[in-house]
């Protein structure tokens, strides 16, 4: 193989595949960036087996087709230290040489052809709706994602394929956040996306794709990326058993205000009271030693009778962060039982702090 690439096309290819790269075991050829130049374009990818991607480099000089591999952080060092010029790259035996100007490199090499392969999707099912719809509804629901759970399923988001539409699930069985996607489909299916996935998708797509899915991976097509990642396997929660219902109080509130609100009291501690009365809010930290925050607003709570809710802050200021409108409903049935947070077709279902 010998090519000539442009730096910064090469440089932003090798970037955005450094998050897929095995970096436990540099021995191992996942280790490794595979190269292969045809007349077709520039292929790269990189893997560690559970999570691949493919990036297609149009722009370049095929001198010789071939295919390679070489360590995937030591290509991107070498690269960023070179010029915004034109690099030459060619693989000889199993070396890769890697020139500029009077510059050269040599890496080592594994087999390209022991380079694992990446699922096809071309009989795969394939999710028809808007692509950019459920990406975005991703990161409503990822502050809600648990990390390192011993549950496997709660380290990442479900797709819930419905006759209706989809929704998209997320819980550290402290809170729930779902998103619901009306859309009519005859598919019925449920797949659970890993939170590192999830995390890679937001930074690489932002034009509509098309999804593809099986009970083993979850892929992702565009003119020039594939990206795959292995679902996980497990029995989700069932969410539908935990939204309520039916709600006894339900409140409107200013997105705006109640983020002020909160600010000004979980400055002392993440974990704060809310009070609620006729007409109005109060708040104030919960904190076993001498320090203290309260605050207060008016609102019309349309409640009768005074009480209160234990919470941590974050959870709420996670939901805020993630709305856009400037309103919301916060609603309730008793005290010490969850409550939800809803802005059009988005909630949040808190448990509420036992004292």
């Amino acid at each position: 193989m010998k090519i000539i690439v442009k730096k910064q096309a090469f440089e932003n290819a090798i970037v955005s595949l450094q998050a897929f790269l095995e970096r436990k075991d540099f021995s191992h050829v996942t280790s490794h960036i595979y190269f292969e130049a045809s007349q077709e374009g520039l292929t790269l990818k990189a893997t560690d087996n559970e999570i691949g991607l493919s990036v297609m480099i149009d722009d370049f000089i095929l001198d010789e087709e071939g295919k390679t591999t070489c360590n995937g952080k030591k290509i991107l060092d070498i690269i960023r230290i070179l010029k915004d010029d034109e690099i030459i790259i060619n693989s000889e035996g199993d070396t890769l040489h890697i020139k500029q100007n009077r510059s050269n490199y040599k890496l080592p090499t594994f087999d390209a052809n022991e380079y694992p392969s990446f699922p096809d999707y071309q009989n795969l099912p394939k999710i028809n709706i808007d692509s950019l719809k459920l990406i975005s509804s991703f990161k409503k629901v990822m502050p809600a994602i648990d990390t390192n759970n011993p549950k496997f399923e709660l380290n990442g988001a479900l797709i819930d394929i419905k006759n209706y539409g989809i929704n998209i699930v997320g819980t550290d069985t402290k809170r729930l956040g779902l998103l619901r996607i009306e859309n009519e489909t005859n598919q019925g299916n449920s797949i659970i996306i890993p939170k590192k996935a999830i995390q890679e998708i937001q930074k690489l797509f932002v034009n509509d794709v098309n999804i593809f899915f099986d009970n083993t991976n979850f892929i992702i097509k565009s003119n020039n990326h594939y990206f795959f990642t292995k679902v996980i396997n497990g029995k989700f929660p069932d969410y539908e058993r935990i939204v309520p219902k039916e709600l006894k109080h339900n409140i409107s509130l200013s997105k705006e205000t109640m983020i002020n609100a909160i600010k000004q009291v979980n400055i002392i501690s993440a974990e704060i009271m809310m009070r609620f009365s006729p007409n109005s809010i109060y708040f104030e930290s919960i904190n076993d030693e001498n320090f203290e925050a309260k605050t207060e607003f008016e609102v019309n709570t349309n409640i009768d009778e005074e009480f209160e809710i234990a919470v941590n802050s974050r959870y709420i200021i996670d939901f805020l962060s993630q709305i856009d409108t400037r309103e919301f409903v916060m609603s309730f049935n008793e005290p010490n039982t969850p409550f939800q947070l809803k802005s059009e077709n988005f909630l949040t279902i808190i448990m509420p702090i036992a004292l």
